[in-house]
């Protein structure tokens, strides 16, 4: 029985080792036929992701710049109004301002009718298109997708984004590009209906930055982790908060447990059989 019980254990270890095996080369395969296909983006050094950063507000007002005047044409971003921007980028007057510039479909009024009023600044922001069959007529077929939280649905977030804004080229001998489409290293199979939307002063900068092709596709990158995580600077300023809290309790916390269990360690135990 104990040689039987050897050679299962044995087997089972050659039959884990061997499945592990198969796993990884099944997994270097997959990887190299990803590659194939796109470029994995490489990490950037943003001024906002480290524990104790915040989003450069100056940006985040620049990269809605951006948004409106360049990306709003084809992509919605459905979840996000006005008066989010609020203390971010824009004071409650000036996004006032912003949002009187729309045009909002509302009602009905009192005799059941629609109205178009004047934006307020607790409208969400203006879709491009009414709905996904007009914005795929428009688009040879293929739906923009919605910004408001790219950042986070696409792997890579701000990383992708920008590489795959600033990386519009030729393709590559071999590499057939069909008609109404372009090519990109970054998007998967590295075809995209989309054109390259950004280029050297596309816009003009309210606060006079110069508007080169990396300052643009960073600050809408910046503008788009804003929008997909708004709360990103309060988060951090509450873990801040609890690290603090939580390192002076340590010691409080730590004498009780040593005063309550005290009794129990130092007690002394001593077993006296029958005689």
């Amino acid at each position: 029985m104990a040689a039987l019980s050897a050679a299962a254990k044995i087997g089972m270890l050659s039959l884990g080792v061997g499945t592990a095996g198969l796993m990884g080369v099944a997994k270097s395969l997959d990887e190299s036929v990803k590659a194939d296909l796109a470029i994995h983006p490489p990490a950037m050094n943003w001024s906002h992701t480290g524990p104790f950063n915040s989003l450069d507000h100056g940006s985040v007002r620049r990269g809605y710049q951006v948004y409106k005047q360049v990306c709003s044409a084809c992509h919605s971003m459905k979840f996000i109004s006005y008066r989010h921007l609020r203390d971010i980028a824009y004071t409650e007057s000036e996004l006032k301002a912003e949002a009187a510039e729309i045009r909002v479909m509302d009602g009905p009024n009192d005799q059941g009718e629609m109205f178009e009023r004047e934006g307020k600044h607790t409208d969400y922001f203006p879709k491009p298109y009414p709905n996904d069959k007009a914005a795929a007529y428009a688009n040879n077929g293929a739906v923009p997708p919605d910004l408001s939280y790219i950042a986070l649905a696409r792997h890579g977030g701000e990383d992708y984004i920008f590489h795959l804004l600033t990386s519009y080229c030729d393709a590559p001998a071999g590499v057939e590009v069909p008609e109404g489409q372009h090519f990109n290293p970054y998007m998967l199979g590295g075809k995209i209906a989309m054109a390259a939307p950004l280029y050297n002063e596309v816009i003009e900068y309210e606060d006079g930055t110069p508007a080169t092709l990396s300052q643009l596709a960073k600050d809408v990158c910046t503008f788009l982790v804003w929008s997909a995580s708004p709360e990103h600077d309060e988060r951090k300023q509450i873990g801040i908060k609890a690290q603090i809290v939580c390192a002076t309790m340590f010691g409080l916390v730590l004498y009780v447990k040593r005063h309550k269990w005290s009794v129990l360690k130092t007690q002394k135990i001593v077993f006296n059989p029958k005689k």
